[in-house]
C-alpha cells in the first residue's frame, strides 16, 4: 500500500471529504509522525504498533568484494514492533 492508496481510502471512506482534504489529512499524520521520531519520541498506535528510534552503536564489518574489514559508523533507525493483535 503506498500514501496515494492511503489517501484514496480516506477520500472514499468519508464522502464529506474533498481528495485535496484527504491529501493534506494523511500528509499531516505523516508529518507529524516524523515529527516526533526525529525529536526522539515514540510513535504509539494502538491497536497497530509502535515506531521507535534506535541508536546503533559502530561495529565491524566486512566488504564482501575484497574481503576488507571496515568499520560501519553509528546511526540511528527507525524500528516498528507491532501490536498483539497484529501478530500471527
Amino acid at each position: 500500500m503506498t500514501k496515494a492508496d492511503l489517501v484514496k481510502a480516506v477520500y472514499e471512506r468519508h464522502g464529506g471529504v474533498s481528495f485535496l482534504e484527504a491529501q493534506r489529512i494523511v500528509e499531516t499524520v505523516f508529518d507529524t509522525m516524523k515529527g516526533k521520531l526525529v525529536g526522539g519520541e515514540k510513535v504509539l498506535l494502538s491497536g497497530f504498533g509502535a515506531f521507535q528510534v534506535v541508536g546503533r552503536k559502530d561495529r565491524r564489518g566486512r566488504n564482501p568484494q575484497t574481503g576488507e574489514i571496515i568499520v560501519i559508523h553509528p546511526r540511528r533507525s527507525i524500528v516498528f514492533r507491532p501490536s498483539k493483535l497484529l501478530r500471527f
